[in-house]
């Protein structure tokens, strides 16, 4: 509900990013104009769409959830596939180098056609450097923060039999919390001097204290299992605000 919230708010304050930037250049006399080439330069925010691919190393990394059933029935269930979502950042730019701001996403990764399905949100501090290649602009970053992992398993059949006892299955949801560190990669492209399309790629690492009551593979469990599954992510959408420094 938070992330949501947070992705609503900087929908809503895209305009006035755009609309305070058009102000700039037409009211602001010279004087702010050059002031504004020194440690703040200005600000941006916008929307980005995403997708990618998640994988565990065990489908039952990828549900944490116990009471699954027989290892013969576990074994067979999915341990990776292809998540989508959106999201929002705003971010003020200083020196002409820097991007600091914050920014928050919800992901769904829909499996077994079940209706069974691990949707991620998460929020945090980012951090980027950039250059100039002309309307090219290269950046490097990193996100700082943390999230929810809700995993929902729905099984393909009411009742499963193996080899030592018949089981009746009923839908599973669990919750886990997780910090995280997102390093990423991008490049914006400059449409006008107000918005830009920016492509980045991202691979989120969890990190947190080891805990053994996520799934019943009491030895196995770690840290990494608060948010799995993971894997890299192909981030596009539109920035709007100052994207071109004087």
């Amino acid at each position: 509900m938070r992330k949501t919230i947070f992705i609503i708010l900087v929908s809503a304050l895209l305009p006035l990013s755009l609309t305070a930037h058009a102000q700039e250049e037409t009211d602001a006399p010279k004087e702010v104009k050059k002031a504004s080439s020194g440690f703040f330069t200005g600000f941006s925010g916008g929307m980005m769409l995403h997708g990618g691919y998640l994988f565990a190393k065990d489908p039952r990394y990828v549900f944490s959830n116990t009471g699954l059933g027989s290892p013969d029935y576990v074994k067979n269930l999915p341990n990776d596939g292809f998540c989508m979502g959106l999201g929002g950042t705003l971010r003020a730019h200083l020196i002409n180098h820097i991007h600091l701001g914050a920014e928050g996403f919800v992901s769904t990764m829909p499996l077994m056609k079940t209706g069974s399905n691990v949707r991620t949100g998460w929020g945090g501090a980012m951090c980027d450097f950039y250059t100039d290649w002309g309307k090219m602009r290269p950046l490097i970053g990193l996100t700082v923060g943390g999230g929810v992992m809700k995993r929902l398993f729905v099984p393909d059949a009411p009742t499963v039999t193996s080899a030592d006892s018949e089981t009746n299955y009923n839908a599973s949801y669990t919750k886990t919390p997780f910090f995280l560190l997102d390093p990423y990669i991008g490049m914006e492209i400059g449409l006008t001097n107000h918005m830009a399309l920016i492509i980045r790629i991202d691979y989120m690492l969890p990190f947190g204290r080891t805990s053994s009551s996520l799934t019943d593979l009491k030895k196995d469990v770690s840290w990494g299992n608060f948010m799995t599954p993971s894997g890299p992510r192909l981030y596009v959408g539109l920035m709007f605000g100052k994207m071109k420094k004087d």
